[in-house]
């Protein structure tokens, strides 16, 4: 049965991945820890608008972010996607489930 509650860090985690910049930071950031300059150059942003970006990601754990001196750095949260990766896990399940009852009922595969 699938759980119908998603969890308010799972829902944060899905509005973060929703924007495509966001995306291609986690990306970049998927080889190593970054800058926020060095996440921003590829996108033409601002710092401002590069800044909001990421506080967006940490706020929904998929980063962290440490000041060293002036630079901001950022990695990635290991295990930060596994409550929405199950949630993706239960939900196929639950849907599979329900596809292989109706060919049953149909009278299996062609």
């Amino acid at each position: 049965m699938v759980n119908n509650t998603v969890g308010a860090g799972v829902e944060r985690v899905y509005a973060a991945l929703g924007d495509p910049a966001r995306r291609m930071m986690v990306e970049r950031l998927r080889r190593g820890p970054s800058t926020v300059s060095e996440l921003g150059a590829p996108l033409g942003m601002t710092l401002a608008g590069v800044g909001k970006h990421v506080a967006i990601l940490e706020a929904s754990g998929l980063i962290r972010t440490a000041k060293i001196g002036r630079v901001r750095r950022c990695e990635l949260v290991a295990g930060s996607l596994d409550d929405a990766a199950a949630w993706i896990d239960e939900t196929r399940a639950f849907w599979n489930a329900g596809i292989d009852r109706m060919i049953d009922h149909l009278g299996g595969p062609a």
